[in-house]
């Protein structure tokens, strides 16, 4: 009997041991070393906008999301803002109806345009803005406007009518053909026929424009803005942080970006991307 308990014993032993060695995630910083969770919200709790990069369908980007958004609400409360690429600028007054608890869940999620990923990884952001009565900005430029620009470049958004023109950066919308997100774009192939290669990077920096200037239009005196976006939208401090550079250049921005890797360290290709950067096993589960 004694010898039956000591196996049992062992094998729980072993099994806790091997299950203590799988990490969900590392976390370093934009010299390459790693850091806690704690050193990143330290440093976030310091800056005027945080711009969460994430892999869409990657667990751990959403669940981190979550918890760096409580973790900024005990520092600044009610003047913490989130705001989202996953929701439209003109889904602004359901949003704002739904927090301030003027409708309910089913008309809020029927009205809005959803991601089909937003009951497991963005309806927990919605939810702890209700709970706690934060604003959460609707930042993105409506994608018809975007497949617009897609289709016919930045001058066809001068036949919108001045409401439409609202949920737009203001026009003309600057551009930056030189930067490295815009001008890998630039020869993509495969477009639809009605589309043309050249306009699809005006079309992504429409959507980092209109980011931008809702941001802006957003920030707290001493308040952060929290928002979560593609890493793409943040990466290598391009991006939406061109256009926040040229309208909000006293603002401290930090970033952060999720990559996967079966080594936990992080890619050659990914140790400038941002100010903090999440690894994730590439065995991860995925969202969708």
């Amino acid at each position: 009997m004694k010898r039956v308990i000591l196996i049992l014993s062992f094998i729980m032993i072993t099994t806790v041991i091997y299950a203590g060695d799988l990490d969900a995630y590392r976390l370093y910083n934009a010299s390459g070393d790693e850091i806690s969770y704690g050193e990143m919200i330290t440093a976030l709790e310091e800056a005027d906008i945080v711009l969460f990069g994430e892999l869409h369908d990657n667990p751990v980007s959403h669940w981190l999301e979550l918890e760096v958004s409580k973790s900024l609400y005990a520092k600044v409360g009610e003047k913490l803002v989130l705001g989202a690429e996953m929701f439209e600028a003109d889904n602004q007054l359901i949003m704002d109806e739904y927090l301030q608890g003027m409708i309910k869940t089913s008309h809020f999620e029927e009205n809005v345009r959803l991601w089909q990923n937003y009951a497991t990884d963005y309806k927990p952001l919605v939810e702890f803005a209700f709970a706690n009565e934060l604003h959460f900005v609707a930042t993105n430029i409506p994608r018809r406007y975007a497949n617009m620009v897609a289709r016919g470049g930045f001058e066809s958004l001068e036949q919108l009518s001045e409401e439409a023109k609202g949920y737009i950066a203001p026009l003309p919308l600057s551009y930056f053909p030189e930067a490295e997100c815009y001008k890998l774009m630039t020869g993509m192939t495969g477009m639809p026929g009605n589309m043309h290669a050249g306009n699809l990077p005006k079309a992504q920096a429409s959507k980092d424009a209109t980011m931008a200037y809702f941001i802006k239009q957003n920030l707290v005196d001493e308040g952060i803005f929290l928002h979560f976006n593609g890493r793409y939208h943040s990466d290598n401090h391009e991006s939406i942080l061109l256009y926040l550079a040229e309208n909000t250049p006293e603002s401290r921005v930090l970033t952060i970006s999720t990559t996967m890797s079966d080594s936990l360290q992080v890619p050659e290709e990914d140790r400038a991307a941002a100010d903090f950067i999440i690894v994730v096993p590439e065995s991860m589960t995925r969202t969708y």
